[in-house]
C-alpha cells in the first residue's frame, strides 16, 4: 500500500510538472511570432507598434543601397518590405 501511494505520488508529480512546462511553451509562443519592434522572417521585413492606447508613430527605415525614409505606422503590424532590402527600423520619439 505505500508503494502505491509513492508511486501514484511521483506520477502526479511528474504531470504537474509536464503541465507547466506545457502553459509555459504555448505562453511564450504568440509573443515570439510578432515581437514589438523590427523583425524580420524568412524573407520579409516588419515593424509592430504595440501599443494599447492606438497612438500612431514615425519610425525611421533603414534600407539597403537606397536613401532611408520616416514613416508612420498605426498599431500593430506593418509590411516594410523584402528582408533582403530593410535592414532595420526603429521609434523616433514622436507621433503622427
Amino acid at each position: 500500500m505505500r508503494v502505491r501511494r509513492m508511486v501514484t505520488g511521483a506520477l502526479a508529480s511528474a504531470a504537474l510538472v509536464l503541465t507547466s512546462f506545457g502553459a509555459l511553451t504555448a505562453q511564450a509562443t504568440p509573443a515570439a511570432a510578432d515581437p514589438c519592434g523590427f523583425y524580420e522572417t524568412g524573407s520579409d521585413a516588419y515593424y509592430n507598434h504595440c501599443t494599447s492606447d492606438g497612438s500612431r508613430v514615425v519610425i525611421k527605415v533603414e534600407v539597403a543601397l537606397a536613401p532611408d525614409y520616416e514613416r508612420c505606422v498605426a498599431p500593430g503590424k506593418t509590411w516594410l518590405g523584402s528582408a533582403s532590402k530593410i535592414q532595420g527600423a526603429y521609434y523616433v520619439g514622436r507621433t503622427c
